[in-house]
C-alpha cells in the first residue's frame, strides 16, 4: 500500500467538523520537532475542557518513535470535587483514551503518557473562590501508518468529548451548525 503524503493527510485533518460545543483551531506547529507538523487545539465552551493535537512525521522515521509519525496529545478538564476524589480518576482517564483510539480502529503502537488530578484550594483574600478541580491527559503513540491519521485526531476529540462530560450524540442524530 503506497503511503499517504503530508499535504493529502492535512486536508483530511483539516476536513473534520465537530460538534457545536467545541472550537477546533489550527495553530502554529512545532518547527524543530520533525520536518513536517501540524498542531491543532480544541475548546470546549464554558471552559469545561481544552487540548492540544500535535502530528509529526518525519518520512525517514526516528528511533524514538518507532515509525514514521507521532501523536502528541493533552487535553485538560474541570471535574467536580466527588470525581477529583475517585481513586479510579487516574486509571478511567487513560482508559477513555485507549477506548477512543480503539472506537476510530487507530491501529498505534508505543504509547505513552501520564494522567493526573490538580484540585486547587484558595486561601486569604481568594478564600471566597469555590475549589478548582482538573483531569489532564498528556499522551503519545505512533500510529502505525499513514493511512487514517484523521481517525487518530477524532479519537483525540473523543477524549475532549468524553473529559468535558459532553453527552454523546445519539446514533443517526446530526447536530445543527456544526463548527470546524
Amino acid at each position: 500500500m503506497r503511503e499517504k503524503n503530508f499535504e493529502t493527510i492535512l486536508a483530511e485533518v483539516r476536513a473534520i467538523t465537530t460538534r457545536s460545543e467545541i472550537e477546533l483551531a489550527e495553530v502554529p506547529a512545532p518547527q524543530k520537532l520533525a520536518p513536517f507538523a501540524l498542531a491543532l487545539t480544541a475548546d470546549v465552551e464554558d471552559d469545561a475542557a481544552t487540548g492540544r493535537f500535535v502530528l509529526l512525521h518525519d518520512p525517514m522515521g526516528q528511533d524514538g518513535w518507532s515509525g514514521k509519525f507521532r501523536c502528541v496529545t493533552f487535553v485538560r478538564a474541570a471535574i467536580d470535587h466527588e470525581m477529583a476524589t475517585d481513586p479510579l480518576l487516574i486509571d478511567l482517564g487513560w482508559s477513555w483514551l485507549m477506548e477512543a483510539l480503539a472506537a476510530f480502529d487507530c491501529k498505534f503502537s508505543a504509547p505513552s503518557g501520564t494522567v493526573t488530578r490538580v484540585a486547587s484550594a484558595s486561601f486569604g483574600t481568594l478564600e471566597n473562590r469555590d475549589e478548582d478541580n482538573e483531569l489532564e491527559v498528556r499522551a503519545s503513540w505512533t500510529p502505525n501508518d499513514g493511512e487514517n491519521i484523521a481517525e487518530h485526531v477524532r479519537a483525540w476529540i473523543s477524549l475532549i468529548e468524553l473529559t468535558s462530560g459532553l453527552a454523546p450524540i445519539p446514533e443517526g442524530v446530526t447536530q445543527i451548525n456544526p463548527r470546524r
